[in-house]
């Protein structure tokens, strides 16, 4: 089944930051560049949710992009998150003077705690869009923002704007993500932005998935996005099922708490975090670890 073609599509991973003794682990920020890109990802997404932007200085954030850009070396696309603040003018003085060199799109949220209308949303996203240098990927994640971005709002920007190339859609809704879909412009895809519903995501027409769980297992999770996109939906369910019960113990003290532990097992990196971010506790370190035993994967 042949697949439009697209500047970013199939697999994104959401790639953690490394710590070690509070400060960036730059040697295992590297070891999970180099383990994402041979399991076959599609492209990297530096300084999102599952990365702790939120718990880093902008310097110390500014260094991390520079470096995941350095070190990917052309071989996939770069996404940069960019949540800025809930003041929209601010973020786009930001986005008009911030270095986004060798970066492929950006990611930005819809503002947190004011609860916008959807008009004050589409006018953020507006602004954005017209300050930014790179295409924009709409981050719709009500659970963190208290105020979904309706699938009417999406649309509305999509056609509005082909600067805008993508939703990652984390609300958790089929029936939302499934009417972007249906009138969405050919420019425009739809993401999952929730592992655990990239499989049905994509069968009912989504083109990709930025993902946590690739962190760890990058060839089974982009290897199922591969198949689920060209219909081999048999396929995709035998790489898919080990994984699903996994995904539960991965959020059970938050993200990115529990890929670290994960990740941590592996030997990748450390499963340390910034306040207010906490580490995965140890009853769910062995429950997960027992988990992915169960399934084979570790």
């Amino acid at each position: 089944m042949s697949q439009p073609s697209f500047l970013l599509s199939g697999t994104g991973v959401a790639l953690v930051t490394p710590f070690r003794n509070h400060a960036i682990d730059y040697t295992a920020l590297e070891r999970l560049i180099e383990h994402t890109i041979a399991g076959g990802v599609d492209f990297l997404v530096s300084l999102g949710t599952t990365g702790e932007a939120i718990t880093q200085s902008p310097e110390e954030c500014r260094d991390v992009l520079t470096f995941t850009i350095e070190k990917t070396a052309g071989r996939v696309p770069v996404v940069a998150g960019l949540f800025g603040s809930n003041y929209t003018e601010k973020l786009t003085r930001a986005l008009q003077v911030y270095d986004l060199n060798g970066v492929a799109a950006i990611m930005s949220s819809s503002p947190a705690y004011s609860k916008p209308t959807q008009e004050g949303i589409f006018r953020h996203y507006m602004a954005v869009a017209e300050a930014s240098p790179a295409p924009v990927i709409i981050y719709n994640v009500p659970g963190r923002t208290s105020s979904n971005v309706e699938a009417a709002t999406t649309l509305r920007l999509a056609q509005a704007s082909e600067q805008f190339i993508a939703v990652k859609e984390a609300s958790g809704d089929l029936a939302q993500a499934m009417s972007i879909i249906k009138d969405m412009p050919p420019h425009f895809q739809v993401w999952s932005g929730e592992d655990p519903l990239t499989l049905p995501m994509i069968a009912c027409g989504a083109t990709g998935v930025i993902s946590v769980i690739a962190n760890a297992f990058p060839k089974a999770f982009s290897g199922m996005v591969r198949h689920a996109r060209a219909g081999e939906l048999r396929k995709a369910r035998q790489l898919n099922d080990p994984l699903h019960p996994v995904h539960p113990f991965l959020y059970a003290d938050g993200n990115p708490a529990g890929i670290k532990g994960v990740l941590e097992m592996l030997g990748i990196c450390s499963k340390e975090t910034r306040i207010p971010l906490m580490p995965i506790t140890d009853s769910n370190y062995r429950a997960l670890y027992a988990q992915l035993q169960a399934s084979g994967l570790i």
